[in-house]
């Protein structure tokens, strides 16, 4: 089957008065429908550029982006970015709101989501009074709401503690494939990407390319927090962390 995305020898560079910065040089990927792909890296290699440029908020220097016919894609930021005068149900309306697409359909579609992953009885309430995991889990909600085919995580989970984090990613995966949707997060958090990975990326330090990409196979393989009991677990850490060369 065609791949759901292609992406050719995508480079980066920025411009300023001091000259260029290549921020990546070469990344290559193509990602098949229903995969988990999570990318790792160096701080400032450039991670985060690569979904800027797949959502169009940046603009790409070269390569070629291929998207499936009709496939959409959705992105979710670090913070939850939920506004406080709104209430839960309203927040989630947003994308769609501002789309043009707020269809009695679609809002059956949004208040189905919160039922299913447990927010029903909070619709009416304003973030203020929800914790940080589930206001991570009304902006994944948000972002499905427009009904995207590909998820892009940016640092989801980091504005959380680290216990709520393994709750959050459990409820994440949940969701994302339960939906059946596919997904490109970026994340520091090798735990993280091998917990929830069909693949990882291991980037260079910038400007980045592709140093390796593990395809995450582990016996018993079940939920994030799960995972991280699996054998083979530690072993895959163990490589993506000498691949990172953190210590340089």
């Amino acid at each position: 089957m065609e791949p759901i995305l292609k992406i050719d020898h995508l480079k980066k560079i920025y411009h300023n008065r001091q000259g260029e910065t290549l921020a990546v040089e070469d990344f290559s990927y193509e990602m098949e429908e229903g995969e988990f792909v999570s990318i790792v890296g160096p701080s400032g290699c450039g991670k985060s550029t690569i979904l800027s440029i797949l959502c169009g908020l940046e603009v790409k220097s070269d390569g070629k982006i291929n998207i499936r016919d009709n496939v959409k894609l959705g992105y979710m930021l670090q913070q939850d970015g939920l506004f406080p005068w709104r209430t839960i149900l309203d927040n989630c309306l947003l994308g769609l709101e501002l789309q043009h697409q707020l269809t009695e359909e679609n809002k059956e579609y949004v208040l189905h989501l919160l039922e299913t992953y447990g927010l029903k009885d909070f619709i009416n309430s304003y973030p203020s009074s929800l914790s940080g995991g589930m206001r991570q889990r009304v902006a994944l909600i948000r972002t499905l709401a427009t009904k995207p085919d590909i998820l892009l995580l940016d640092e989801p989970f980091s504005a959380l503690d680290y216990q709520t984090r393994l709750a959050v990613s459990d409820d994440v995966f949940r969701i994302i494939k339960g939906e059946k949707k596919s997904a490109i997060m970026v994340t520091h958090d090798l735990s993280e990407a091998i917990s929830m990975s069909d693949k990882v990326i291991v980037l260079s330090k910038r400007p980045a390319t592709i140093k390796n990409i593990y395809p995450i196979i582990m016996t018993n393989q079940s939920t994030p927090i799960e995972n991280r009991k699996c054998k083979e677990f530690a072993s895959y850490y163990d490589k993506i962390w000498k691949d990172l060369d953190f210590h340089v």
